[in-house]
């Protein structure tokens, strides 16, 4: 780390000197006039880490924050790598999203590969990831390049790399394109035409949008209304298209959010998971006569999140976690007879286990990430809590918000046409699986040694017992088990307990992998007998959560 102040300034001339970016020459020539050396230490205080996220963080100038100078060393490396591995000629398919300097950092990464050699092809405007996920294997790309920081704060963007299966990176192709981005020592070394890329009509998407329809039931009941929200986002027109073609009804978007905006204005975070995230949408939902359902997708419109009516909340609706929306796509995807894997993360619920095992079906649990869920063998779905699914791995083998609204969609019109809802089905599965309670404890910090020091504490002084249930079985999940590679958590069985009512529990602990905060992930299974014992199971599950959040929050000491 350099923290002497000469050698900051000197550090910060030199990257000033190859700025292609005005903005960001302005912005980091201000800081050097200025003398902020705390400033200039946090923007040189190491590079950007390329790993299995691709490259995330707030845009800026200098080599910690995500700038168009970034950008072109992250695709003169993969451009290496893609050379290195026999692909120099190949293709590679350029997507971004409406963030803030998004469609710059496509522009400079399709430049940087004709200069390299290969060839570009750069996607006619911001669209859903999932579409760019679509259109590497739909071309025959030997790699795809996304720029977007999904449900980041506005200040921030992101760089997710693909391979030529469609899939996220994963080790050692991460390490390798790293390496290869650490070997550009200056941005003169690497050519950045003006032209020579192409930038691909609108058949790649309606080759996408032609592939949606392969996720639903031909003749399959499609009276459902719906309130959409696509987050500030890229989601709606690419929503609407799927929608129309497949004969829903038009979505009611929120007007508020209807529109990509970069700023994200109403919302402080736009995740759906977020406090406060859905009010306008709730807001629309109630001002509407006849909703069944409320679907938003996150800005980049890979996620999908879901509202029922709950007359018993103040909102009048509840978001249902994504843990129950992954148990009722795969509810509703055994009853269409579907064949195949069905697979999901470790932080996920353990339900669709039970539901897998019950069809007879195979099922595999990964480590976090659709980077690894698509890679299982004979793959039909896959899904994971933070409300990513994965409903036509054929087509999108990444987590895809929008074949996944369609698919949500088509169950609450089956259910509606014979009197039931989301809910219902819901109740079904606890009846016969066992009630899968979950919930998170997450913790966002500003100093990032707070979680190194909360996995530490956990890891010298792990807890025997949370919230009385013993700890039957504790792995470090850092030394990698007989099915899962290493990484950095922590995962506790718990024993259940007949004076509780609980029938087992689990908790697994991790830091995110892209943004500053500690994820813990609990479940607690309660068994019930009939369906007048639902609201008293539910009643002790929340308790017994709510312990154990307590329980491990002192535990880890946040």
């Amino acid at each position: 780390m350099a923290t002497d102040p000469a050698e900051l300034t000197h550090r910060a001339q030199a990257w000033l000197a190859e700025d292609p970016d005005p903005e960001t020459r302005d912005e980091l020539a201000e800081l050097i006039a200025a003398e902020d050396t705390d400033e200039l230490a946090a923007r040189f205080a190491g590079t950007l880490q390329f790993g299995t996220a691709g490259l995330r963080g707030e845009l800026g100038a200098g080599p910690m924050r995500m700038n168009r100078s970034v950008v072109i060393r992250a695709a003169a490396g993969l451009a290496a790598y893609l050379k290195a591995q026999g692909d120099g000629s190949g293709l590679v398919v350029i997507g971004y999203d409406a963030r803030h300097k998004s469609a710059d950092f496509a522009r400079d990464t399709a430049a940087v590969m004709v200069g390299a050699g290969l060839r570009a092809a750069v996607l006619p405007r911001p669209l859903p990831t999932p579409v760019l996920a679509f259109a590497i294997r739909h071309l025959g790309a030997v790699a795809g390049v996304e720029v977007t920081a999904s449900h980041n704060p506005p200040r921030d963007n992101g760089y997710k790399v693909y391979l030529g299966d469609g899939s996220q990176i994963v080790p050692p192709a991460d390490g390798e394109i790293a390496a290869e981005i650490d070997a550009v020592r200056s941005l003169a070394d690497v050519p950045r035409p003006e032209a020579g890329w192409e930038t691909l009509d609108e058949a790649v998407l309606d080759a996408y949008l032609a592939r949606t329809d392969a996720v639903l039931t031909p003749g399959s009941p499609r009276d459902t209304k719906v309130v959409y929200t696509p987050m500030h986002g890229v989601g709606r027109d690419t929503l609407a298209a799927a929608f129309a073609r497949a004969g829903f009804p038009a979505p009611t978007v929120v007007a508020e959010q209807a529109e990509p905006d970069p700023d994200f204005p109403t919302v402080a975070f736009p995740n759906p998971e977020e406090p406060g995230a859905m009010d306008l949408a709730f807001a629309t939902a109630r001002d509407t006569a006849g909703v069944d359902i409320v679907i938003a997708n996150d800005p980049d419109a890979d996620r999908c999140a879901v509202a029922v009516p709950d007359p018993g909340t103040p909102d009048g609706w509840r978001m249902l976690r994504g843990d129950e929306v992954g148990a009722l796509l795969a509810a509703h995807l055994v009853r269409k007879r579907a064949a195949g894997t069905f697979a999901t993360t470790i932080v996920s619920s353990q339900l669709m286990s039970r539901i897998a095992a019950a069809a007879s079906l195979p099922y595999e649990e990964t480590l976090t990430g659709f980077k690894w869920l698509a890679r299982v063998d004979g793959l039909r779905y896959a899904f994971e809590e933070a409300l990513g699914y994965c409903v036509d791995p054929a087509g999108v083998r990444d987590k895809d918000g929008i074949t996944a609204a369609l698919l949500i969609t088509e169950l609450a019109a089956e259910l509606k046409q014979s009197g039931r809802t989301l809910g219902d089905l819901l109740d079904d599965l606890a009846l016969e699986h066992g009630l899968h309670a979950t919930d998170q404890l997450s913790v966002r910090v500003e100093d990032l040694s707070l979680i190194a020091d909360a996995m530490r504490r956990l890891r010298e002084q792990p807890p025997t017992a949370l919230a009385g249930l013993t700890v039957t079985r504790a792995d470090d999940l850092a030394r990698g088990t007989e099915t899962l590679p290493p990484t950095d958590g922590l995962r506790y069985y718990l024993s259940g307990s007949p004076a509780a009512g609980i029938e087992a529990a689990r908790v697994v602990v991790r830091p995110s992998g892209t943004e500053p905060k500690l994820k813990c992930y609990l479940e607690v299974v309660v068994p019930v007998s009939a369906p007048q014992a639902l609201p008293e199971a539910r009643t002790k599950a929340v308790t017994a959560l709510e312990s154990i959040k307590r329980d491990l929050a002192e535990a880890a000491g946040i």
